[in-house]
């Protein structure tokens, strides 16, 4: 019996100190990316031509205001659907005059089927004289020659051969309200 109790009271052997891990840190997820609200290549204000056709307005803008072709998106019936030029720093949209789709209520319309010119692109470039000569050469119509005008700009219009009319302006001075007020003020009421 004597045996017997010497087991009993044996102490178990030490068991081997098991390292636990630190439980693997789970990366997080990635975070979706941020999209800006206003892309990074356009402004905050972008024009939107209709132009028929648009693929000669795209290349009559090229030769008159140097324009770079960014991207086009053909539509049925060789239409573009829409179309990206960079002129300067500023992006300018256009697209082909088409019938009504997609929920809009009327037909887009080019300033001829409209018979109107209800607005136009302002560009401001290094040098007018030679822009508007080259926008003339182009094909364009000049409505007001090169001239200093009294808000500061050399400034001139030209309507391009698909009725948009682009005025030009390279910036000569800066002139205080107060001039330009006593300016229009000396050049009397508007005729008619």
């Amino acid at each position: 019996m004597a045996a017997r109790s010497a087991r009993t009271t044996r102490k178990p052997p030490a068991r081997k100190a098991v390292r636990r891990r630190p439980a693997a840190r789970r990366k997080p997820a990635p975070r979706p990316k941020r999209v800006e609200a206003v892309p990074a290549r356009y402004g905050t204000a972008t024009p939107h031509l209709i132009v028929s056709p648009c693929a000669q307005a795209l290349e009559y803008y090229r030769k008159a205001f140097g324009a770079t072709v960014l991207s086009t998106m053909p539509g049925p019936g060789g239409l573009l659907m829409h179309a990206e030029m960079r002129i300067g720093d500023s992006i300018v949209m256009l697209a082909d005059e088409q019938p009504p789709m997609g929920g809009q209520p009327t037909p887009r319309k080019t300033p001829r089927s409209a018979g109107a010119t209800t607005g136009g692109v302002m560009l401001y470039v290094p040098d007018t004289d030679a822009v508007y000569a080259r926008a003339v050469a182009a094909g364009g119509t000049g409505s007001m020659p090169p001239a200093d005008q009294f808000w500061g700009d050399r400034y001139a219009q030209v309507e391009d051969p698909f009725g948009h009319v682009w005025a030009l302006a390279t910036h000569l001075r800066d002139v205080s309200e107060e001039e330009m007020r006593a300016a229009m003020a000396s050049m009397g009421p508007p005729p008619g």
